[in-house]
């Protein structure tokens, strides 16, 4: 198989799980950074700028230091870095304000962002919408007029339709040209191929791009099925420390988790296998193994031990 700019997705199509490094609360993003986490044991970096800080100076000259340091140990350009947006996912209109996120984030070569606290499908489908060039039409609904339609006047629908499966179809991506230029070198590719390549996976099968959504409210649990169900997902997650806020308690609770919140990971769960989204889970070596049995395939919990232990099991071996 070619070789994938993002090498998650080269595995995630071998159906083997992987494994992520990189704090939740902000991460330390300069050059010198970069560089060490070039050589990670894991196969992406998390950024979380939900609680640290929106640092885009910060991320472009981490994934500088990326790129002089590279490649990594399976010869790609750089590990995957997906980013941790700060703006909740709670309805379209949150997400469509807030879009400048996204372009900034992406237009720093990063290889994917998470939405936290999506809480319904019309988010979900305004925050992948704003992750895509409008040249990209997978998935998009047949009856949106076309771009010369709209130029003499025809409304694109104000509702979103439904597939015969009862799953959102997506409006015209609104991602705008200007940081192909900065995010290109990154990838290593041309403007024109980050253009077409960097397209959500797995709703376009060259698509480098990997979009995920964070269920951490009681309406994020409520809607979940019509949520993984909108087009451009890689992953998925509940959020236990949010989603065990909102039930009332102060500190999250280990796993096994109470009944309810137990409940709320199978309904999410069951709702990514029936949607071919991958779902992630926090894991450790003690039960890595039952995870990757159950299905987990991308795993958080910043455990080198637990990432060895899973890799052997599914007889990955180096380079990773």
């Amino acid at each position: 198989m070619t070789k994938r700019i993002n090498r998650c997705i080269e595995l995630l199509l071998q159906d083997v799980a992987i494994y992520y490094d990189g704090p939740h609360s902000g991460h330390v993003l300069t050059h010198a950074q970069g560089v060490v986490d070039a050589a990670t044991w894991a196969d992406y970096m998390n950024v979380g700028m939900e609680h640290g800080a929106f640092d885009m100076a910060g991320l472009a000259e981490y994934m500088r230091g990326m790129v002089e340091a590279g490649p990594t140990r399976s010869g790609h350009r750089t590990p995957a870095v997906i980013v941790e947006a700060p703006v909740n996912g709670i309805d379209a209109a949150h997400v469509r304000y807030n879009a400048w996120q996204f372009r900034q984030i992406l237009g720093r070569g990063a290889h994917g962002i998470l939405l936290c606290q999506a809480e319904s499908a019309d988010a979900v489908r305004a925050f992948v919408e704003s992750c895509r060039y409008p040249h990209h039409t997978i998935g998009v609904d047949p009856e949106v007029p076309s771009p010369l339609q709209r130029m003499a006047g025809a409304k694109r629908p104000a509702d979103a339709r439904s597939d015969g499966a009862g799953r959102k179809l997506l409006g015209t991506g609104t991602r705008g040209r200007g940081s192909e230029s900065t995010a290109a070198p990154v990838w290593g590719v041309s403007t024109e191929a980050y253009m077409e390549r960097c397209d959500p996976w797995p709703l376009n099968p060259d698509g480098e791009l990997m979009l995920g959504v964070k269920l951490e409210s009681p309406e994020g649990i409520a809607n979940c099925e019509e949520i993984i169900g909108v087009p451009g997902l890689a992953f998925a997650e509940i959020g236990p420390g949010d989603l065990s806020l909102s039930l009332g308690s102060r500190t999250i609770p280990r796993e096994p988790f109470p009944p309810e919140m137990h409940a709320a990971r199978e309904r999410v769960f069951a709702a990514c296998r029936n949607n071919g989204v991958a779902f992630l889970q926090s894991c450790t070596a003690d039960n890595i193994i039952t995870r990757i049995d159950e299905g987990v395939r991308v795993v958080a919990g910043h455990d080198e031990q637990a990432a060895t232990k899973g890799r052997a099991y599914q007889n990955r071996t180096l380079p990773v």
